[in-house]
C-alpha cells in the first residue's frame, strides 16, 4: 500500500502508526490526523504527515484506518464520507460499532474491515482480531498481512468483535493492573519500586511465552511450580479466597456488558 491514512491520532491511532513504522513502512506514506495537531509532534519529527485536515488525508490513501472515539465517529465521517471511493480500504478500530452499521447507517462505499488491536501495538506485540465483510481474498490477505507485521492476527466473525475489544484490548489494562499490584507486593516484601517493577513485568512476559510458545494450558505450567506445602500454592490459594480470579471474571464480564450496552 502507498499511502495510509489514520484518523485519529489519540492513544491507540499513534501506536498503530508507531507499529506501522517500525514494520518499515516509509513515514512520509503515512498521514495522521487530529484536532490538536501538537500533540503529534514525534510523529512528525519521525517524517509522518500530520494535520487535522481528514480530507487532505483520506484523498489518494489506499488505506484507511478510523481511530476516532466513538462519539466522534459519526461527526467524522460525515466530513469524508463523500470523498470515500469504493477501491479504498476502510478499517475501522471503533470499538461498538458492527459492520452492518458501517454498512447500512454510516454508508461507506469501500471495502470494509473491523480491527481491535490493543496499545502494544506500538511495539508489534498487540493481539488483533479482524473481521470484515465480502470481500476478495487478495484484500483479506493484505489488511491480514499489515497486522501480522504488529503482532498475531485472529480472523473471526464480527458479532465476536464485542468480546474481542473487552478480553484482547481492554485485558491489556487488566494486566497491567496486576503487573502494578505485584510490584506493589514485592515493594512489601523488600524490594525498591524499580527492581520490583522489573521482576514483576519480566514475570508476566515469561508467564504468557510458557503459554504461547509450549501450548500448554496455563494451570499445566501452574502445577510445575506447585509443591505440597508449599509456598506458590499457599499465596495461590489466598488470592483465591480472596476472589482473584472471580474478580477478574466478574470485570471481564462488566466490561462487555457495557459494550454491549
Amino acid at each position: 500500500m502507498d499511502k495510509i491514512a489514520v484518523i485519529g491520532g489519540g492513544n491507540l491511532g499513534v501506536a498503530v502508526t508507531e507499529g506501522i513504522l517500525k514494520a518499515g513502512m516509509a513515514p512520509q506514506s503515512i498521514h495522521v490526523t487530529r484536532r490538536r495537531v501538537h500533540y503529534l509532534k514525534a510523529l512528525e519529527e519521525k517524517g509522518v504527515l500530520v494535520g487535522s485536515d481528514n480530507v487532505a488525508a483520506i484523498t489518494g490513501a489506499d488505506l484507511i484506518i478510523f481511530a476516532v472515539k466513538p462519539a466522534q465517529a459519526l461527526g467524522i465521517l460525515e466530513e469524508i464520507r463523500p470523498l470515500l471511493t469504493k477501491n479504498q480500504i476502510f478499517v475501522s478500530l471503533v470499538a461498538g460499532i458492527n459492520l452492518e452499521h458501517m454498512e447500512n447507517v454510516w454508508g461507506i462505499p469501500s471495502i470494509c474491515f473491523r480491527a481491535m488491536p490493543n496499545t502494544a501495538i506500538e511495539l508489534q506485540e498487540s493481539i488483533t482480531c479482524i473481521s470484515h465483510q465480502i470481500t476478495t481474498v487478495e484484500n483479506v490477505a493484505a489488511i491480514e498481512k499489515l497486522f501480522q507485521t504488529l503482532g498475531p492476527v485472529l480472523i473471526i466473525q464480527d458479532d465476536m468483535m464485542a468480546a474481542a475489544t473487552v478480553l484482547g484490548s481492554c485485558g491489556i489494562a487488566f494486566a497491567l493492573r496486576f503487573i502494578r499490584a505485584a510490584q506493589q507486593g514485592g515493594i512489601e516484601i523488600g524490594f525498591n519500586a524499580e527492581n520490583s517493577l522489573k521482576i514483576a513485568a519480566q514475570m508476566v512476559k515469561g508467564a504468557a511465552e510458557l503459554v504461547l510458545q509450549n501450548g500448554n494450558h496455563p494451570e499445566q505450567e501452574i502445577d510445575k511450580v506447585t509443591t505440597p506445602h508449599g509456598i506458590t500454592i499457599s499465596g495461590l490459594n489466598t488470592m483465591e479466597h480472596q476472589g482473584f480470579s472471580s474478580a477478574l471474571i466478574q470485570g471481564v464480564l462488566t466490561s462487555y456488558n457495557k459494550i454491549k450496552s
